[in-house]
């Protein structure tokens, strides 16, 4: 029977059978970084890509995507922030001058033996650095919140899907994983990330500021991947948008072992 001409036509991926498909084009990595450039702010990419979606939809029980499982980035991307990043380049983010000279210097006192990392005292990494941290998570979509979980720390991000706005601009203070607000675009979560304050990307990676905002777009991209595509807005520190993709695998579980525990930071100092 022919699709109805205001929703589109379902998916036949592993796990998204019941999802209608989304109005967003799947993009070109290249595509995706020109696009981060055509906005001034991460909150104008966000309105931009709605549009897109039509205003986007939310989710009911009939229509969550699949995300079970325990996932993991993988091991060979190390800790830096962009996985594509060519061997012997320090970044692939244009940075101000002022944070081009602190990369430089991080880089430097590491050689000469001097390292600091802000969660050495167990304060959590922070988003966006989030998206970087090692160890075990789980994705669980529902009609009003998607929790993003890593077993570092204990860490959950959680992204509300239920229409609600940012927090008001007068109520805002500068938290480790924001504020986040998103919208799906069929079995796409897009996802809108204010209200952070600084810190590090990962060891020997670049600073950003309490002016940070990011847009994700999180999607399957089979039935063992999730990618997240990433924009990174911040004046202070980017001459222009980072735009990163970031990849995590399910991992193979036969037995069903795996478990994800509480992290006490302070157990093993």
């Amino acid at each position: 029977r022919a699709a109805s001409p205001d929703r589109a036509p379902a998916l036949e991926a592993p796990g998204l059978s019941n999802v209608p498909a989304g109005s967003i084009p799947q993009r070109t990595k290249e595509q995706n970084a020109a696009l981060g450039r055509q906005h001034k702010t991460g909150w104008g990419l966000n309105q931009a890509l709605k549009a897109e979606a039509k205003g986007g939809q939310r989710l009911t029980h009939a229509t969550m995507p699949d995300w079970s499982g325990v996932y993991s980035r993988p091991a060979d991307k190390g800790f830096t922030f962009h996985p594509d990043t060519p061997a012997g380049v320090l970044t692939t983010a244009k940075l101000t001058p002022e944070f081009q000279a602190r990369l430089e210097k991080r880089v430097a006192d590491v050689k000469r033996g001097i390292e600091w990392d802000p969660i050495s005292t167990c304060a959590p990494p922070g988003h966006p650095r989030w998206l970087t941290e090692p160890f075990l998570r789980d994705f669980v979509p529902t009609p009003d919140q998607t929790w993003l979980i890593n077993e570092m720390v204990n860490d959950i991000r959680r992204v509300y899907t239920d229409g609600r706005d940012h927090v008001p601009a007068e109520d805002r203070y500068p938290l480790y994983n924001g504020d986040s607000i998103g919208f799906w675009d069929g079995p796409s979560l897009v996802v809108h990330t204010n209200q952070l304050q600084g810190g590090i990307y990962q060891r020997q990676n670049p600073d950003y500021t309490d002016q940070v905002e990011t847009v994700e777009i999180w999607r399957k991209a089979d039935d063992k991947t999730l990618v997240a595509e990433v924009w990174v807005y911040d004046p202070p520190a980017l001459v222009e948008p980072w735009y990163v993709q970031q990849r995590y695998v399910k991992l193979s579980d036969p037995d069903k072992a795996p478990r994800i525990r509480y992290w006490n930071c302070a157990e093993n100092e």
